[in-house]
């Protein structure tokens, strides 16, 4: 057996088209689970009854389960429940026209915002709490005291972890080839259908994800010494 080395270059230029539809599938999920993360901080740190214990159930099964059977769980579950109610309340929509990729930003949105609220929830609790109770003594509102207060150094305190999990989820869009989305990894399964060198487009795609992880980490590391010595200057 040998490499067939013009194919990887081939698979290599091939594989590059998917990549800001890979890019998009990370951006998405964590702009949505940032959200959700936000809410779900907020819910368990000031324990709203009844909300908190959902809250609490929804961080431990996405922490605790795959994504890739988010994925699959939305993907084969949210028709089935489109369909059903639709029976029930007399609606005709076809479920099966909405874009799979719809289902995966969905799945990787929940999956994403358990993850951030326990680094945004960290975060929160590094932060001191007398800076908060000197914003209440100069008359800032409890929303002013979290958005002008809290929140910036929490975010600031949680940057190491929201890289790493940028990074775990440019990384996780891999499972979306499952589902036929032609990702960097659906579309090396793609480029090898034709001559079955999957072993080359797979050396393709795996130079592709190496690359640009590195290309994450060093922006990472420069916004990282930013901020401190931002954070160095107005301490």
């Amino acid at each position: 057996m040998h490499l067939d080395y013009p194919f990887i270059w081939t698979a290599f230029k091939f594989l590059l088209a998917a990549v800001p539809l890979t890019l998009l599938m990370t951006i998405l999920p964590i702009l949505f689970g940032f959200i959700i993360a936000l809410l779900v901080t907020y819910i368990r740190l000031y324990k709203i009854k009844v909300l908190a214990a959902v809250a609490g159930a929804y961080v431990s099964f996405f922490r605790s389960t795959p994504a890739i059977l988010h994925v699959m769980l939305i993907y084969l579950g949210i028709p089935v429940l489109i369909i059903k109610f639709g029976h029930i309340f007399g609606i005709g929509f076809n479920a099966n026209k909405i874009p799979v990729f719809i289902f995966v930003i969905a799945a990787l949105s929940l999956t994403a915002g358990a993850y951030l609220s326990e680094a945004v929830r960290s975060g929160i609790l590094a932060v001191d709490t007398g800076e908060a109770e000197a914003g209440y003594a100069i008359g800032l509102t409890h929303g002013q005291v979290i958005r002008r207060i809290v929140l910036p150094q929490a975010l600031f305190y949680a940057l190491p972890n929201f890289v790493n999990l940028f990074v775990g989820f440019f990384h996780t869009t891999s499972i979306a080839s499952i589902v036929a989305v032609p990702e960097i990894t659906g579309k090396a399964i793609i480029a090898a259908s034709n001559n079955y060198e999957f072993l080359e487009a797979y050396i393709a795609a795996a130079i592709i994800y190496w690359g640009i992880t590195i290309l994450f980490e060093w922006l990472a590391h420069l916004t990282d010494q930013k901020l401190s010595q931002l954070k160095g200057g107005i301490t």
